[in-house]
């Protein structure tokens, strides 16, 4: 047998299969071939989208189902044994696990990563494969996880036999929290970006260490009842029996697991605390779901269970971990034992990208002021000073600005799908409506067909927040467009939701977090695979900020004799009853702010018998609002940004940008044409741009008439980056024909070649690069597909025609 004649798969199913089994391996239930893990970065075309590479390791080892500890990357014998070793390190870093293997069937390199083996690399035969209880032994030793702690790391994931697994972020979350609480850790936190499944990771948690024996007695806690009620009937379902809501004033001991709402348990004075019903050591684990609202701090009334319940352990999860003066999850549960990131679940295709359109108005950029003693439309004289952004809509109201910014998101929706669900984020309730009442005069036949195209969804309405199950059933038409201010912020599963639009200013990262992460759900039944953020104030420049998606940055925090660091303002946003900037009016049952007022320094807050949290003092008197109607409002500038594939907005122009990450993989022209006419297919060259952040739908638009009517991406490559005259796909066929290159092919073959040709004036090169185009019109009134390739002397020589063809059409211009 010539090995170097076999293919990548021969290698396997020859060599690196069999010696897994000599080893030990069951090939059924501990190895896994060619495991797709991501499910490639979704890639936008203007209103279409594709689909990038999926991220595949040859091998996956597991000791138990969905507890992987190897990796093995195969190469044909071409290659050299260790060839594969550093592509195989690269998904061992996403995977998780220590033990790295690359083979090209005449061995094995084993890089060990736990440090316990000698050395890191080692050459191995084919028969001196690891066992699987050798690599497992070795795993638990570098985990720390002694024969005693074993069961708890070894006990099955839930399975309902449908298929469903978790993900390889969710498997690697599930399996680091597992582990920490088999060794003792009692605190511990899990940051994971919105949409990512937070609550089926937990769920996955706690059933391990339930049906371990290891947690009896659980408690999982959120901040709203629809997030509570949304866990019993879905994830948490499996729990049956086991499993109880709490409520104000009912306590029944005879449960394992219990969900509750943070004020459920709190309960008013009155009630005295109910949560002091159970004992101190009644639980075992405390859940706390999005605990960067007010858990982390010390003197939160939610806080107050974590203590009572201290020897507990705590587990919180958050997509945004807060990091305060006042709050510091870190301080509190230690630093993550995992964490995914917005950018790479955008990255793996797990969550959708998005495209952000600036707008921008010239009263907040200029700034308005009154004239000597200006009466607004209420009769109040308006205070003499400058009003800018920071004012609009909290201390002055100018109507034709929100009328604006309404006929803005109208002519939107209207020229992209006027029926995709969209939250509007207002400064307060009253802005809110004034927002929805302009929404209303501008699509008066929207309202005509349904009177919910436009629903006020905020906590002091009753009406307008039992829309809210509507707005998040991809099934209910309506609510289209929901304005609000704080309600929406967070925990709201709103899977088709494609526009958001920004019409608060937002200072908190935090909340800007929870607010992007509205949209970036992905629903593939409803076409749901982007979003679009509409920003009127400025607030996706905390893109910008390297907070947005990094490691939260403590900040710091002197005690004692300590040096006084600056001492940063809290901006009006961040400021909150109790604890946190977002606790006001993110509750369940919170009214939102109607007023822009800040709780006094010592103030104390309670909850009341709904749950909401109020002052028990007066709050201050609130500031007056003005309301002006006769001021014209104007549209300055208005852009449309781009997230490049590092997560970044491109804030360039898409010319600028394509110009640099051509340039970055080809260093000239005739680089690029030689790579360009060496390609089997075309058309990778251009998916592999396209994964880079290359829009081309969007450039042409950018580019206009400059390129004519469609131009071949080859000619604006050869355009923006390297500054050549540009054709059209018409001119490039045309070209061709006159130089009259089929002159040696007769009959069917040169009759296929010159509709080549057409068919690639009409519909560009992807099409012709398929050899399936041999079955439509008119090759198909030609001949049969293998009437055709015959006519060339067979698939080789058709193959070869065709890249003649192909280099003929892309001979440069000028």
């Amino acid at each position: 047998m010539d090995k170097k004649a076999l293919s990548e798969r021969d290698i396997c199913t020859k060599f690196i299969t069999p010696a897994l089994e000599r080893a030990g391996w069951d090939i059924q239930g501990q190895v896994r071939e060619e495991v797709s893990f991501t499910a490639g970065r979704i890639i936008v075309r203007g209103r279409l989208h594709t689909r990038g590479k999926r991220r595949r390791a040859d091998y996956l080892l597991s000791y138990h189902k969905h507890q992987p500890i190897a990796v093995i990357e195969a190469k044909d014998n071409k290659h050299g044994l260790g060839d594969g070793i550093q592509q195989a390190l690269a998904y061992s870093d996403a995977l998780d696990v220590p033990f790295v293997f690359s083979s090209n069937g005449d061995g094995f390199l084993f890089h060990d990563r736990t440090g316990l083996g000698g050395q890191t690399e080692t050459v191995l035969g084919l028969d001196d494969f690891p066992s699987p209880d050798e690599l497992w032994e070795r795993y638990c030793q570098y985990k720390g996880i002694g024969p005693a702690q074993r069961p708890v790391v070894e006990q099955p994931y839930y399975d309902d036999g449908s298929g469903r697994s978790p993900r390889y972020y969710q498997r690697i979350a599930i399996n680091r929290a597992v582990e920490a609480v088999a060794r003792g850790q009692d605190r511990i936190l899990l940051v994971m970006a919105t949409g990512t499944g937070k609550t089926y990771t937990a769920f996955q948690i706690i059933w391990r260490l339930w049906k371990a024996r290891q947690k009896k007695r659980i408690l999982f806690l959120a901040d709203r009842n629809i997030l509570v009620d949304q866990t019993k009937n879905n994830d948490f379902k499996p729990f049956g029996q086991a499993m109880t809501k709490v409520t104000n004033r009912t306590v029944d001991k005879s449960y394992e697991i219990y969900l509750s709402l943070y004020q459920a348990v709190t309960g008013s004075e009155e009630e005295k605390n109910i949560y002091k019903q159970f004992s101190p050591d009644f639980f075992d684990l405390v859940v706390i779901d999005e605990c960067h609202r007010g858990s982390a701090a010390v003197d939160s009334a939610w806080r107050a269970i974590l203590d009572y319940f201290s020897s507990a352990t705590h587990i919180g999860l958050t997509a945004t971990p807060k990091e305060t003066r006042e709050v510091s999850n870190i301080d509190y549960f230690g630093e993550p034992v995992y964490t995914y990131s917005l950018r790479q679940g955008i990255e793996d295709g797990f969550l959708a990208p998005y495209k952000v359109v600036r707008v921008d108005i010239d009263r907040d950029l200029q700034g308005w002021r009154p004239s000597k003693g200006q009466v607004d439309k209420l009769g109040q004289e308006i205070e003499d000073r400058i009003y800018n952004q920071k004012d609009f809509d909290r201390q002055l109201v100018l109507e034709p600005r929100t009328e604006l910014v309404a006929r803005k998101v109208t002519e939107f929706l209207e020229s992209t799908d006027p029926y995709q669900k969209t939250i509007v984020f207002c400064e307060d309730i009253d802005h809110a409506e004034r927002m929805r009442q302009a929404l209303i005069n501008l699509n008066p036949q929207r309202m005509a067909e349904n009177r919910k195209y436009v629903m006020r969804i905020t906590g002091d309405e009753a009406e307008g927040k039992a829309e809210l199950d509507n707005f998040i059933d991809p099934e209910s038409r309506y609510p289209v467009i929901a304005t609000t201010s704080k309600l929406m912020t967070t925990g709201v599963d709103a899977q088709t939701c494609k526009l958001i639009v920004l019409d608060q200013r937002i200072q908190s990262m935090t909340e800007f977090k929870q607010i992007i992460g509205r949209g970036t759900r992905i629903n593939d039944d409803y076409h749901k695979h982007w979003f679009t953020i509409l920003d009127f104030k400025k607030a996706t420049e905390l893109f910008a900020d390297p907070d947005f998606d990094g490691d939260p940055v403590k900040v710091y925090q002197p005690k004692g004799d300590d040096p006084i660091a600056p001492d940063d303002e809290l901006a009006e946003d961040d400021i909150a009853p109790g604890d946190s900037a977002e606790g006001l009016g993110e509750t369940e049952g919170v009214e939102e702010e109607g007023t822009d007022y800040a709780p006094e320094e010592g103030a104390t807050w309670q909850s009341d018998d709904s749950g909401a949290l109020g002052p028990l003092e007066e709050p201050p008197e609130p500031r007056r609002k003005y309301v002006v109607d006769d001021v014209t409002v104007s549209v300055v500038a208005e852009r449309v940004q781009y997230l490049g594939p590092d997560g970044k907005l491109i804030t360039e122009s898409l010319r600028d940008y394509t110009r640099k990450k051509v340039k970055e993989q080809f260093a000239s022209l005739d680089d690029f044409l030689r790579r360009w006419h060496d390609a089997e297919r075309k058309q990778a060259i251009l998916e592999e741009l396209e994964e880079n952040g290359v829009f081309w739908d969007d450039l042409i638009k950018e580019l206009g008439d400059r390129l004519g009517d469609e131009p071949d991406p080859f000619d604006v490559i050869c355009h923006i980056a390297f500054d050549r005259p540009a054709l059209t796909r018409r001119e490039r066929a045309e070209r061709v024909k006159k130089r009259d290159i089929f002159t040696r092919y007769e009959g069917q073959a040169r009759q296929v070649l010159e509709s080549l040709v057409d068919k690639y004036a009409d519909t560009g090169i992807e099409p012709i690069e398929d050899i399936n185009v041999l079955t439509v019109t008119p090759f198909s009134e030609i001949g049969t597909v293998s009437e055709l390739v015959r006519a060339f002397g067979g698939k080789p020589a058709y193959n070869r025609a065709l890249h003649e063809l192909e280099h003929a059409l892309y001979q440069p211009a000028g």
